[in-house]
């Protein structure tokens, strides 16, 4: 086995072969653009290194893991235009840097590149991975979609956005998990038990992000603190809030998140102040460590060896206890 560190070194030399050099170029040269934005590569990190969990060469994934993490840029040129975001990972968003038409065609060969990659596989194996990645690909569009929703609805409860994000971020997790598994050809309890694994490390792992786009640091944070709240983008702490705050406090929660500010000073300040006295910062940690200790407890269950079940533990634990 690896460090955490090296896996992620592995697929991104393997990433820098396979830039795709050809016509027509406003196709595919933001494809390569987007690919090459960075960013955590945890999803194919977790492929390569759940495959040599389960006693596999992570060679073997690499094709799979690409897979996986062209998919996740797709899905997120064609968030980005829904959201309109003109920034991703401090560069101008595809949709951008060239227009709306390329970036959804650009998005949408991103996903017929993620079936092709997969096709490196035996027939056998090449249908199971495939069955998996069309399961997380639906899921994300639900959870999508009910995001999008979610901005418009009056009545969201905190366990909707939990299936959410459980669709939108954590399908992706466990599914790169299970993918190691399948191409390790584990058996079949290992497999389901490390995609739930995986759902619930996603799980929380979306909630600390929540968490961090206000009480995180600053520096290390890479952004600046109250991004959700300036772009009135509701989060589980808004949710959770509208569930535990007084009937005055839900009303002006939902007038602050109406409104689109020059200086969002006084509205970060006071939406801080009134998840922390109201016990949502509080509750928002309590959820992170039930879905972490949840994961932990599926991890038990798990037949590999101790150390292969402490690497995935430290992993987890490095993926909560950020503060980036």
């Amino acid at each position: 086995m690896y460090s955490i560190a090296q896996y992620t070194d592995f697929f991104i030399s393997y990433l820098e072969t396979q830039i795709i050099d050809k016509e027509p170029k406003n196709l595919y040269d933001p494809i390569s653009y987007m690919m090459a934005l960075g960013g955590k590569r945890l999803r194919p990190t977790l492929t390569l290194l759940t495959t040599e969990i389960f006693g596999a060469d992570y060679k073997l994934a690499l094709p799979a893991a690409l897979a996986i993490e062209v998919f996740h840029n797709s899905s997120l040129i064609h968030d980005d235009i829904i959201d309109e975001d003109p920034i991703r990972r401090g560069k101008a968003t595809v949709h951008k840097k060239w227009n709306t038409n390329i970036a959804i065609l650009a998005g949408d060969a991103m996903i017929i590149l993620t079936y092709d990659y997969l096709q490196n596989y035996d027939p056998n194996l090449c249908k199971d991975l495939i069955k998996a990645v069309n399961k997380m690909g639906l899921e994300v569009c639900e959870g999508q979609i009910w995001d999008v929703d979610f901005e418009t609805r009056q009545n969201v409860t905190v366990s909707e956005y939990l299936k959410m994000i459980e669709y939108k971020t954590g399908a992706l997790i466990a599914t790169s998990m299970k993918i190691g598994a399948l191409i390790a050809q584990t058996s079949q309890e290992n497999c389901d038990l490390i995609y739930e694994f995986g759902l619930n490390i996603g799980l929380a792992f979306q909630l600390q992000d929540d968490y961090l786009d206000l009480f995180g640091d600053t520096l290390t944070f890479g952004r600046r603190l109250g991004g959700d709240i300036i772009s009135n983008k509701k989060t589980y702490l808004y949710f959770k809030a509208l569930e535990i705050t007084s009937e005055s406090e839900k009303e002006l929660l939902k007038d602050l998140y109406a409104v689109r500010l020059e200086d969002n000073t006084n509205k970060i300040k006071t939406i801080t102040d009134l998840f922390l006295k109201s016990g949502v910062a509080k509750a928002t940690q309590e959820s992170i460590k039930k879905y972490t200790n949840k994961a932990s407890k599926i991890l038990d269950k798990i037949n590999i060896e101790e150390d292969k079940k402490k690497l995935l533990r430290d992993f987890a634990e490095s993926l909560i206890g950020r503060r980036v």
